[in-house]
Protein backbone atom coordinates (compact mmCIF):
# COMPACT_ATOMS: atom_id res chain seq x y z
CA UNK A 1 0.00 0.00 0.00
CA UNK A 2 1.38 3.49 -0.87
CA UNK A 3 2.21 6.10 1.57
CA UNK A 4 -0.92 7.53 1.72
CA UNK A 5 -3.23 5.22 4.49
CA UNK A 6 -6.70 5.35 2.59
CA UNK A 7 -7.31 2.71 0.52
CA UNK A 8 -8.22 4.20 -3.67
CA UNK A 9 -10.89 2.85 -5.55
CA UNK A 10 -9.00 -0.06 -7.53
CA UNK A 11 -7.88 -1.54 -4.15
CA UNK A 12 -11.45 -1.42 -2.59
CA UNK A 13 -12.44 -3.14 -5.78
CA UNK A 14 -9.96 -5.66 -5.36
CA UNK A 15 -10.73 -6.80 -1.97
CA UNK A 16 -14.67 -6.80 -2.92
CA UNK A 17 -13.64 -8.83 -5.64
CA UNK A 18 -12.29 -11.60 -2.95
CA UNK A 19 -14.86 -11.04 -0.64
CA UNK A 20 -17.64 -12.01 -3.02
CA UNK A 21 -15.45 -15.12 -4.15
CA UNK A 22 -15.23 -16.06 -1.09
CA UNK A 23 -19.41 -15.34 -0.38
CA UNK A 24 -20.41 -17.19 -3.90
CA UNK A 25 -18.43 -20.11 -3.06
CA UNK A 26 -20.02 -20.54 0.56
CA UNK A 27 -23.19 -19.58 -0.82
CA UNK A 28 -23.07 -22.19 -3.87
CA UNK A 29 -21.77 -24.85 -0.84
CA UNK A 30 -24.10 -24.14 1.54
CA UNK A 31 -27.09 -24.08 -1.86
CA UNK A 32 -25.56 -27.81 -2.88
CA UNK A 33 -26.15 -28.98 0.75
CA UNK A 34 -29.65 -28.17 0.50
CA UNK A 35 -29.67 -30.18 -2.81
CA UNK A 36 -30.10 -26.69 -5.00
CA UNK A 37 -27.70 -25.10 -7.35
CA UNK A 38 -26.51 -21.65 -6.70
CA UNK A 39 -29.31 -19.80 -9.42
CA UNK A 40 -31.78 -21.74 -7.66
CA UNK A 41 -31.05 -20.45 -3.99
CA UNK A 42 -30.93 -16.87 -5.55
CA UNK A 43 -34.34 -17.29 -7.03
CA UNK A 44 -35.59 -18.08 -3.17
CA UNK A 45 -33.68 -15.06 -1.63
CA UNK A 46 -35.14 -12.97 -3.61
CA UNK A 47 -38.87 -14.21 -3.68
CA UNK A 48 -37.83 -13.72 0.54
CA UNK A 49 -39.03 -10.31 -0.31
CA UNK A 50 -42.77 -11.56 -1.46
CA UNK A 51 -43.99 -12.11 -4.84
CA UNK A 52 -42.63 -11.30 -7.89
CA UNK A 53 -43.82 -11.67 -11.65
CA UNK A 54 -41.57 -13.98 -13.74
CA UNK A 55 -40.92 -11.58 -16.06
CA UNK A 56 -39.45 -9.39 -13.32
CA UNK A 57 -37.43 -12.33 -11.47
CA UNK A 58 -35.88 -12.83 -14.72
CA UNK A 59 -34.71 -9.05 -14.76
CA UNK A 60 -33.38 -9.12 -11.05
CA UNK A 61 -31.63 -12.48 -11.44
CA UNK A 62 -29.90 -11.35 -14.61
CA UNK A 63 -31.06 -14.05 -16.73
CA UNK A 64 -33.16 -15.17 -19.67
CA UNK A 65 -36.90 -15.89 -18.63
CA UNK A 66 -36.37 -19.21 -20.28
CA UNK A 67 -33.95 -19.83 -17.55
CA UNK A 68 -36.02 -18.97 -15.19
CA UNK A 69 -38.81 -21.17 -15.97
CA UNK A 70 -36.86 -23.65 -15.77
CA UNK A 71 -35.06 -22.84 -12.49
CA UNK A 72 -38.99 -22.32 -11.27
CA UNK A 73 -40.57 -25.75 -12.43
CA UNK A 74 -37.99 -27.08 -10.19
CA UNK A 75 -38.30 -25.44 -7.39
CA UNK A 76 -42.11 -26.02 -8.07
CA UNK A 77 -41.92 -29.67 -8.14
CA UNK A 78 -39.91 -29.49 -4.61
CA UNK A 79 -42.68 -27.61 -3.22
CA UNK A 80 -40.94 -24.41 -2.77
CA UNK A 81 -42.76 -21.93 -4.92
CA UNK A 82 -45.48 -21.75 -6.36
CA UNK A 83 -46.97 -20.02 -8.92
CA UNK A 84 -50.06 -17.35 -8.64
CA UNK A 85 -51.93 -15.59 -11.54
CA UNK A 86 -51.55 -12.04 -10.60
CA UNK A 87 -54.96 -10.27 -9.11
CA UNK A 88 -54.57 -7.27 -11.89
CA UNK A 89 -53.35 -8.64 -14.75
CA UNK A 90 -54.36 -12.19 -15.42
CA UNK A 91 -51.82 -12.27 -18.51
CA UNK A 92 -49.45 -12.65 -15.28
CA UNK A 93 -48.13 -15.26 -13.45
CA UNK A 94 -46.22 -14.34 -9.54
CA UNK A 95 -43.96 -16.35 -7.85
CA UNK A 96 -44.41 -17.18 -4.21
CA UNK A 97 -42.07 -18.88 -1.72
CA UNK A 98 -43.71 -21.41 0.16
CA UNK A 99 -43.33 -21.93 4.21
CA UNK A 100 -41.04 -25.07 3.09
CA UNK A 101 -38.76 -22.76 0.72
CA UNK A 102 -38.72 -20.46 3.79
CA UNK A 103 -37.25 -23.15 5.73
CA UNK A 104 -34.72 -24.22 2.94
CA UNK A 105 -34.01 -20.45 2.67
CA UNK A 106 -32.46 -20.53 6.38
CA UNK A 107 -30.97 -23.63 6.21
CA UNK A 108 -28.56 -22.23 2.94
CA UNK A 109 -27.78 -19.15 5.17
CA UNK A 110 -27.21 -21.33 8.03
CA UNK A 111 -24.39 -24.00 6.22
CA UNK A 112 -23.06 -20.78 4.94
CA UNK A 113 -20.20 -21.37 7.73
CA UNK A 114 -17.54 -19.15 6.18
CA UNK A 115 -19.66 -15.67 5.50
CA UNK A 116 -21.53 -16.48 8.92
CA UNK A 117 -17.43 -16.90 11.15
CA UNK A 118 -16.28 -13.66 9.21
CA UNK A 119 -19.31 -11.95 10.21
CA UNK A 120 -19.82 -13.09 13.22
CA UNK A 121 -16.15 -12.31 14.54
CA UNK A 122 -17.18 -8.57 13.95
CA UNK A 123 -17.90 -6.55 16.87
CA UNK A 124 -21.10 -4.81 17.06
CA UNK A 125 -19.95 -1.57 16.15
CA UNK A 126 -18.50 -2.73 13.23
CA UNK A 127 -21.41 -5.00 11.96
CA UNK A 128 -23.44 -1.48 11.93
CA UNK A 129 -20.77 0.29 10.40
CA UNK A 130 -20.24 -2.82 7.45
CA UNK A 131 -24.28 -2.73 7.44
CA UNK A 132 -24.45 1.30 7.25
CA UNK A 133 -21.97 1.14 4.20
CA UNK A 134 -23.10 -1.43 2.24
CA UNK A 135 -26.64 0.21 2.12
CA UNK A 136 -24.83 3.48 1.00
CA UNK A 137 -22.58 1.80 -1.75
CA UNK A 138 -25.26 -0.56 -3.37
CA UNK A 139 -28.51 0.09 -2.16
CA UNK A 140 -29.00 3.79 -1.13
CA UNK A 141 -29.05 5.86 -4.52
CA UNK A 142 -29.22 9.84 -4.28
CA UNK A 143 -32.01 10.79 -6.52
Amino acid sequence: MPDDPHADTAQLLELLSVSLGVYYSDFAAASASQNLTASQSKALVVLRRGPIAMRALAETLACDASNVTGIIDRLAKRGLVRRETSATDRRVTNVVITAEGERVTDAVRANMCVTRDGLNSLCDRDRDSLYALLNRVFLVRPE
